[in-house]
């Protein structure tokens, strides 16, 4: 049995070779979803190198080959994945994922076998993809999961939804949602009701930044761990479309990892953005590049 192990970050340059693979990527006509998850798992894991990429592709690739040949209808899709990743792989989560980093890395969810739900939603969004299932993510507020078929069907719940389009939850292990079973995770959630919104498609993009934004969440609980808090914010910021509070974010975490010079002029340079629209705020941000100036003296 291995022992866990807690991922240590690659070298400088591994890094800047990380990044500008994972903004190519980003801005590429068709963004590929594996492709980016990797690439956030090298930027948090230094042992993932260019072969381990690789090894992880193969190894999707290999999961999708052991698919039937076109099972059929999008029930049959579900049931086919459950089948083999769920119950045959044992691909699931349990509450204690939550507090793993390697939960929200794609080559440690295929090592583990174990994520959280929108990592094991990639995994099977893309063993479902290569075998040429109708399938989609679907980011249903605080719990990812997988639609299969229509990604425009009838009403969901209603009598002919059941055969155009299913969703699979794979933190239960691939575990069709019938009946109430979505609008239950989203009040469990949320405490709101099931939205039609909330059924769309989710882009890999969209994917990504929610993946990150975990991190993110992940490592703002554990002051030691701002690094990987940091260079989350700073992959979130090479996606081609990014909230610009995401920069406020990036200089407040460099004054409190104790780099005040250049958290000011962070600080300083989002003041000149937000003074356009609210200079009450912008003066705020100014007057806290101040004090992070003060902590030099």
């Amino acid at each position: 049995m291995r022992h866990p192990r807690s991922p240590q970050p690659p070298s400088p340059e591994r890094s800047a070779e990380v990044r500008r693979l994972f903004a190519e990527e980003a801005r590429s006509e068709r963004p590929d979803l594996s492709t980016l998850c990797l690439l956030v798992g090298a930027e948090a894991d230094g042992a993932l190198d260019g072969a381990g990429l690789d090894a992880a592709q193969v190894e999707l690739d290999r999961l999708a080959g052991e698919l039937p040949f076109r099972p059929g209808s999008p029930r049959a899709w579900a049931v086919a994945l459950r089948d083999l990743l769920g119950e045959r792989y044992g691909f699931h989560g349990v509450a204690a994922d939550y507090q793993r980093l390697e939960s929200s890395l794609l080559h440690e969810v295929l090592r583990r076998r174990r994520g959280l739900p929108i990592l094991l939603s990639v995994v099977w969004l893309e063993v479902a993809r290569r075998a040429g299932a109708p399938v989609y993510g679907v980011a249903l507020p605080g719990h990812f999961v997988v639609g299969f078929g229509s990604e425009l069907g009838p009403a969901f719940g209603s009598e002919e939804e059941d055969e155009r389009r299913v969703l699979a939850d794979p933190f239960d292990g691939g575990r069709l949602l019938e009946g109430n079973d979505a609008e239950v995770l989203v009040a469990g959630a949320t405490g709101a009701g099931l939205q039609p919104s909330m059924l769309e498609p989710a882009a890999p993009l969209d994917v990504v930044a929610r993946i990150l934004n975990n991190i993110r969440a992940w490592a703002a609980g554990r002051p030691e761990q701002s690094a990987v808090g940091l260079w989350a914010i700073e992959l979130a910021l090479l996606l081609p479309a990014h909230p610009a509070r995401l920069r406020y974010e990036r200089a407040r975490l460099l004054v409190q990892r104790g780099e005040f010079s250049a958290g000011a002029g962070e600080l300083e340079a989002y003041a000149e953005v937000v003074e356009a629209v609210d200079e009450e705020a912008a003066e705020r941000v100014r007057e806290e590049a101040r004090g992070a100036r003060a902590m030099l003296n």
